[in-house]
């Protein structure tokens, strides 16, 4: 869990876009339309899927293989699931975790990842947080386009810090006599403040080098969330860049979608005036299916110009 990377990331880095959404809004096609539009112009491009449920293979009209692969020149996707993060924080902090525990706590290793990685709140997402920021780091891309998960289990990881610095100021009542063990013969305070330490860093990552950008509908409920998730963004200093508004209807055929295109205006006119500071980019409703790369490339050619300057 040493961390001896640089703290600060200058222009000349990688330019690192996170899209932020609630579920079934179009947050995936987003960002693998916009993945695809700068691998298209040239720049080495990494999409990264860490939702639970990954969909981008499917997206992109590609089998899930090997953890990271090709999928035209310049685009490379990675999609990380619960075992793969699971397995990448084993290889990384759980042997020098468990050590740790295992002076006052008789639990099996396999059992005891599994706890640390699906009981502990926020860790998974701290941890793909720095594994981002790790990626970016070592300069592989210029570009890195993040799917991250359903948006509540996202703004998870924002509490991370917090929750690590009231444990420290409980930790002392509990863990001041443990005994060391290990290679390290660390206490377990040494390992929290650590960890405190990388949780601080990946704030800093998210705050200054991270790219946030919002996907919604033009919808009443998706309209009242959005309030809330920038006044939770704004809690951590976190600010969006980009508004994007997915299935928006621009040629109405037939009554119905007459009726739905002059509510969707309704909400369209006050999503302007509460958010007109914002770049916003508008998509339209396709009447098929968004998957391959030649419908990819529709969606690309709406949003490439808006988010040139956002990433």
């Amino acid at each position: 869990m040493d961390e001896t990377a640089q703290n600060s990331y200058g222009v000349s880095g990688p330019g690192i876009c996170v899209f932020l959404g609630k579920g079934g809004v179009g947050k995936t096609t987003c960002a693998a339309a916009t993945a695809l539009h700068f691998a298209e112009a040239g720049e080495p491009t990494l999409v990264l899927s860490t939702d639970p449920t990954p969909s981008l293979s499917h997206i992109y009209d590609r089998q899930r293989s090997e953890p990271e692969r090709e999928v035209v020149e310049n685009l490379f996707l990675t999609e990380l699931g619960i075992e793969e993060v699971r397995t990448m924080w084993d290889e990384r902090f759980g042997r020098e975790v468990y050590d740790v525990f295992s002076a006052f706590v008789n639990v099996e290793y396999e059992i005891f990842v599994e706890f640390m990685t699906s009981v502990l709140p926020g860790l998974n997402e701290e941890f793909m947080v720095d594994y981002v920021r790790r990626l970016a780091l070592e300069g592989r891309y210029r570009r890195i386009v993040w799917d991250t998960a359903p948006l509540g289990q996202t703004l998870a990881l924002l509490g991370t810090p917090s929750l690590l610095a009231r444990h420290l100021r409980l930790a002392p009542r509990v863990y001041s006599r443990l005994r060391t063990s290990g290679k390290r013969r660390e206490s377990m305070m040494d390992v929290l403040r650590r960890w405190e330490s990388l949780a601080a860093l990946c704030m800093e990552f998210l705050r200054r080098t991270v790219r946030f950008v919002l996907v919604t509908i033009p919808e009443a409920l998706a309209l009242r969330q959005l309030d809330d998730v920038f006044r939770e963004l704004a809690r951590y200093g976190l600010e969006v860049e980009h508004l994007i508004v997915n299935n928006v209807i621009t040629m109405p055929d037939s009554p119905f979608l007459v009726q739905k295109g002059a509510q969707q205006q309704e909400h369209l006119g006050q999503l302007r005036q509460r958010y007109g500071r914002l770049p916003m980019t508008e998509i339209p409703l396709f009447p098929h299916e968004i998957q391959g790369l030649e419908r990819l490339r529709q969606v690309a050619t709406v949003l490439g110009p808006g988010l040139n300057g956002t990433t």
